[in-house]
């Protein structure tokens, strides 16, 4: 995308937003843009509801994707009749249903949909690996998702950038995923969250440097993954010749478009990283990282390969030819999640999947509780290692994230140690030919039968709002992550016990009516608004005070407008709380919903 003559430099985000904003100079702190592509993948049955019953006679936006990502079932687990029903009528207005076993939702979207220089909104936070390919996929509640695949545009927060620099050569058993880890261990995250918390809004981060140019799209989109880890709302890369090639592979050559930040362009921070100084580096079970050579001689009994955006094709093949003629030890169990139907074809054709396999491998379906935990949970003796990162909102469950060559070295020998200990670096090629028949992939449905829109609606269950109404409230206060039995303001002082709730809002909603926390990530706030939440930050000592009382009074809806802080009663004693929602974030949060609210130009801005 080409700046035109007489703008202002502008990074890589700014250039996506400018091109789709009603307002291209972008002054505002609220933008209303307009969306090329809607993902949803937790869950899609409310979006497509509400969507639904706006009204859509065809979704609005390019691509319209639902993954149904649940690939192992129980009794009682399978899709309710109305949801069903959504996903029918859906796909005749234009959706795409991605079929459970096509793979992970952000490797499996990365290679079918993936394309630089658009602009998607997601319920998934792990669909920012997308970014790998120049794309930015941003955070929406459910009826923000909605109003996008009714109307084509939605409102939202004008992100910051922070810029990460590139150079010099990745050196022999070290992989992006190291990279990655080393981004961890110099700060980034904290930089996020200072620019979040002065800005109030969320932050974007951009790969650039001239070895960003080195780096394959698959290899992108493993640092792309960090956002949820970073607190990021998402991650960018430039879109050059290698996105192209890879576009190409893929035969989508004609979504290729060039992306670069223009010289000079302002970010908030900057940070450079030497590729080639990186070692091969852990994130053990407290989340610290630290070179793997500290963890040498440490019993593994698990290891994970795969996941969804942990490790790239090549990482696979790679640590395949490592472990060649290897055999799995005794006590060590040797699980493979390949990352995307494609991915798995690949190792198939190539002899890869047969090498891991006579080594000791079992081959998982991609379902998304492996990622969270819930299946495969790491052993209570020994050191569990994987690929994937796990869920933001997940406090440290035992297991150790590292490379996929790092993970080669645990299954040859038994234990941790530096994958530099094998004689000699494989050489992997990656075919330029790879399998795209997209046959779990749902086109052009068609509802049964000529309903109309009337029709078509009172057929489907509305999802509930609630909403803020009547006089001056006072909420039990509750301490803890979790579903309070009644209406409660949630006091967390974590930023992970903050991610808990945003990720579980819609459920949650009925009870947890207002969260209070030291930080509350832009993004969140969003979320939490969506949904009816009262997001309210709130001063360290104030938090040591709500900690120790049963209940907070809060003021009446009616005097919210305009207001940026609340005075609230707690035990008797006087706090002020700061509102965080802005502009039409606030009247989602009076009415329950994140429907279309028009906001004057005054508003907008802070």
């Amino acid at each position: 995308m080409r700046a035109r003559a007489g703008d202002p430099p502008r990074t890589m985000t700014q250039k996506i937003l400018a091109g789709r904003a009603d307002d291209p100079s972008l002054s505002g702190d609220l933008l209303r843009v307009k969306i090329d592509q809607v993902i949803l993948s937790r869950e899609p049955e409310r979006a497509l509801t509400e969507a639904l019953l706006a009204g859509a006679r065809k979704f609005a936006v390019e691509v319209a994707v639902a993954y149904d990502t649940r690939c192992i079932t129980r009794q009682g687990e399978l899709p309710s009749a109305s949801a069903q029903r959504a996903y029918r009528d859906a796909l005749g207005l234009g959706l795409l249903l991605a079929r459970p076993g096509i793979g992970f939702p952000a490797a499996v979207h990365l290679e079918r949909f993936g394309s630089p220089a658009r602009l998607a909104v997601t319920d998934d936070p792990r669909l920012a690996s997308v970014g790998g390919a120049g794309m930015l996929a941003l955070m929406a509640p459910p009826a923000q998702l909605a109003e996008a695949l009714a109307t084509g545009s939605v409102w939202m927060r004008r992100p910051r950038s922070i810029q990460v620099l590139l150079s010099g050569r990745i050196r022999p058993f070290v992989c992006v995923r190291d990279v990655g880890l080393e981004l961890l261990r110099r700060g980034l995250r904290e930089a996020v969250h200072r620019i979040d918390q002065e800005h109030g809004a969320p932050v974007v981060i951009e790969f650039t440097g001239p070895s960003a140019r080195l780096l394959s799209v698959a290899e992108r989109a493993v640092l792309a993954a960090l956002a949820p880890q970073l607190g990021a709302a998402a991650v960018v890369f430039v879109s050059d010749e290698k996105t192209e090639v890879y576009l190409r592979d893929q035969r989508r050559s004609k979504a290729h478009r060039g992306l670069l930040p223009d010289p000079g362009a302002p970010c908030d921070d900057a940070i450079s990283v030497d590729l080639s100084a990186v070692d091969p580096l852990v994130q053990d079970e407290e989340g610290v990282v630290r070179p793997v050579r500290e963890l040498a001689g440490s019993p593994v009994t698990q290891v994970i390969l795969g996941g969804d955006s942990g490790a790239s094709l090549r990482d696979l093949l790679a640590a395949a030819a490592l472990l060649k003629s290897k055999r799995v030890p005794p006590r060590l169990d040797f699980l493979v999640a390949p990352p995307s139907r494609q991915a798995l074809e690949v190792l198939a054709q190539s002899g890869a999947l047969v090498d891991l396999i006579a080594t000791g491998a079992r081959i998982l379906e991609p379902d998304p509780r492996l990622l969270t935990g819930e299946l495969y949970p790491p052993a209570s003796q020994g050191i569990s290692m994987r690929t994937f990162d796990p869920e933001p909102d997940q406090p440290p469950n035992r297991a150790v994230i590292a490379s996929a060559e790092t993970l080669a070295y645990a299954v040859a020998t038994g234990s941790a140690g530096d994958p530099r200990s094998f004689k000699r670096p494989v050489r992997v090629t990656v075919p330029r030919t790879l399998p795209t028949d997209d046959v779990l992939i749902v086109r052009k449905g068609k509802s049964k039968g000529k309903e109309g829109d009337g029709a078509r609606a009172a057929a489907l269950e509305p999802p509930l709002a609630h909403g803020w109404q009547g006089a001056a409230q006072t909420l039990p206060l509750v301490v803890r992550r979790g579903r309070p039995e009644l209406p409660s303001a949630l006091v967390l002082d974590t930023l992970d016990d903050v991610r808990w709730i945003a990720r579980r809002a819609s459920e949650l909603c009925p009870t947890v009516r207002a969260v209070i926390a030291p930080h509350i990530p832009s993004g969140v706030v969003a979320l939490l608004a969506g949904t009816g939440i009262l997001a309210l930050r709130a001063a360290p000592d104030a938090i040591r005070i709500l900690q120790s009382q049963p209940s907070v009074g809060l003021p009446a809806p009616s005097e919210w407008n305009g207001a940026r802080t609340f005075n609230v009663s707690a035990g008797g004693k006087a706090l002020e709380l700061t509102w965080l929602a802005l502009g039409p974030e606030r009247s989602w949060t009076t009415a329950g919903s994140a429907k279309s609210a028009s906001v004057p130009t005054a508003t907008a801005k802070r």
